[in-house]
């Protein structure tokens, strides 16, 4: 539970992040990023798995790159789910996927997560 709050609190951050820089990403307040940041891990560990295996297809043959849009796709799906999150576009869902994706990979160095699996 302690590493889903983490990962959430980097997610936030990299969607804060997201507001501030990219344009067409927009949150209404921090009570939105908090609750955008739990709904998108919730979102990671349910829907995207399965979107993920019916777009492995499209994924090899773009070499990964369709993950991108994926990544935005479940951004947009967070988005539609919350009033007060807002991103207006495909790029705009791409760049602030970007955006959070780095954030939290920063976050995952930061705190060693994984480094001693058995």
């Amino acid at each position: 539970m302690t590493g889903f709050l983490l990962r959430a609190l980097f997610a936030g951050l990299g969607l804060w992040l997201a507001s501030r820089i990219v344009p067409g990403v927009n949150a209404a307040g921090w009570q939105t990023i908090v609750i955008a940041a739990l709904l998108l891990g919730l979102v990671n560990a349910v829907v995207r798995p399965v979107v993920v295996l019916l777009t492995l297809p499209i994924t090899l043959v773009t070499l990964g790159l369709f993950l991108l849009v994926v990544n935005a796709a479940m951004l947009g799906l967070v988005a539609y789910i919350l009033p007060g999150l807002a991103v207006n576009g495909l790029w705009a869902g791409i760049l602030g996927a970007i955006v959070i994706g780095v954030v939290s990979w920063f976050g995952h160095l930061l705190l060693g997560e994984g480094s001693e699996r058995d």
